[in-house]
């Protein structure tokens, strides 16, 4: 795996998180350079430049001390106590033992400690410490050491963690008004992906604006008027569809009519009879044209008991096939709410489970609920249809001529008006062998 796609698996797959990451690396990045400026190279330089004129200042004490009359020099400690805000303390006859290993000295008692090697005289004894938060140097004169209590901001900048918590409240400050605006940003594009989600279910979207940034306002009116051109499409189609169909039944009724008129002991009575037949087929042919056509588009999704639907309309198919309560079962939760278009799920729920009576001898109808998808599966124990034609099945007006024929007597539009209505759900219709023997076809509806 290369490195970039390791990094990618820890990216976060939302727009937000991603463009968070944008504006918050940059700062993040900027205040680590900043801190690194100014703790390696400005403290430092600016810690060195105190010390030395601490180390100035010591020095001078150390060569007063030298060379003062004994008499003066308590004056002189006085003084620099008063002028310089040092303590000064003299250890008569003391000695000062420079610490033998520097180890865990800080960059400023570093800093010191050279400042002073450089200022005092070669040979003289010196040694740093702390007392405190303030610095505490030993220094040997000629008859003694010279104590010099140093404050803490005589020797550097008073307080850096004051830098830092200023640095992290403004970053923080600048994310946080990031976040907000980042926000505001990509709501409208979430609620234009919410309206193309829904009109993809076949769900309503009639409150849905363009708002937001000029391009996102651009896509939302680009999908309006997608939505209106469809919507316009499919109306225009039905309206004509149904003026056809009107103009059709119009003669099949006459002559329906016609024949219903003639007498029926007469010699053409088989012939008669065969001709009716064919006039009904036609009319059913008819109705399935108009219904693939027009797609159920008409139709609202209203929020339904998906297990009463499935249970309701599995009984209905039975009670028209010869003992098909008995041949029929289902299992179906005691609820399952979904928003859906009720008379068009139930034509297609129709299809398929008289397709499974006409072909098989027990029927099974199982309705599943998970996190994203609704399953609706009917099985039997028919013929099935071979793995590499079971797409074929769904071409309109197509009829498998081998095997089983889920069509055989119709108009060929069965299964393509099922999966028609499926996937203007969002969904799809899927077929595969069942566990009984024959085929299982899959109504996957989106949650």
């Amino acid at each position: 795996m290369s490195a970039g796609r390791f990094i990618k698996r820890f990216l976060p797959r939302g727009l937000f998180g991603r463009s968070l990451i944008i504006i918050v690396a940059p700062i993040l990045l900027l205040q680590g350079i900043l801190a690194y400026i100014f703790f390696e190279r400005e403290l430092e330089i600016t810690t060195r430049s105190l010390a030395r004129d601490v180390a100035a200042d010591v020095a001078l004490l150390v060569a007063l001390e030298d060379s003062s009359p004994a008499l003066e020099r308590d004056g002189v400690r006085q003084l620099t106590a008063q002028q310089l805000r040092y303590k000064v303390i003299f250890h008569d006859g003391a000695k000062v033992v420079p610490p033998a290993t520097p180890s865990g000295m800080t960059t400023i008692d570093r800093a010191l400690s050279e400042v002073l090697a450089q200022q005092i005289a070669p040979g003289r004894h010196f040694a740093t410490g702390r007392v405190g938060d303030d610095f505490d140097i030993r220094v040997e004169t000629k008859d003694g050491a010279l104590e010099v209590v140093v404050p803490r901001e005589r020797v550097t900048v008073v307080a850096p963690d004051v830098f830092i918590a200023l640095m992290m409240g403004f970053s923080l400050l600048l994310i946080g008004v990031a976040v907000a605006f980042q926000r505001n940003q990509i709501r409208p594009i979430e609620k234009l992906a919410r309206a193309a989600e829904s009109f993809g279910k076949g769900r309503a979207v009639p409150d849905f604006k363009p708002y937001g940034a000029t391009e996102v306002r651009r896509a939302a009116q680009a999908f309006i008027t997608m939505r209106e051109r469809i919507e316009r499409h499919v109306a225009q189609r039905t309206e004509m569809l149904a003026g056809v169909s009107h103009d059709l039944k119009t003669p099949l009724t006459r002559m329906k009519l016609a024949l219903a008129m003639m007498p029926s002991d007469s010699a053409l009575a088989p012939e008669l009879a065969a001709l009716a037949a064919d006039l009904d087929e036609m009319e059913h042919m008819l109705d399935d044209y108009l219904a693939f056509a027009r797609g159920e588009g008409g139709e609202d999704s209203v929020s339904t008991d998906l297990a009463s639907l499935v249970r309701d309309t599995a009984s209905g198919v039975a009670r028209t096939k010869p003992g098909g309560p008995a041949r029929l079962t289902v299992a179906a939760p005691d609820e399952a709410l979904l928003s859906v278009k009720p008379a068009a799920l139930k034509r297609c729920l129709t299809n398929l489970i008289d397709n499974a009576f006409k072909h098989g001898r027990q029927v099974a109808v199982t309705l599943t609920c998970g996190v994203r998808w609704a399953e609706i599966a009917v099985e039997d124990d028919g013929p099935g249809i071979p793995e590499g034609r079971r797409e074929e099945a769904f071409r309109p007006f197509h009829r498998l001529d081998e095997g089983r024929n889920l069509q055989k007597g119709g108009s060929g539009l069965g299964l393509a008006i099922a999966r028609d209505i499926a996937r203007a759900h969002g969904g799809d219709i899927v077929l595969d062998g069942s566990v009984l023997g024959g085929l299982k076809a899959t109504i996957r509806l989106p949650v």
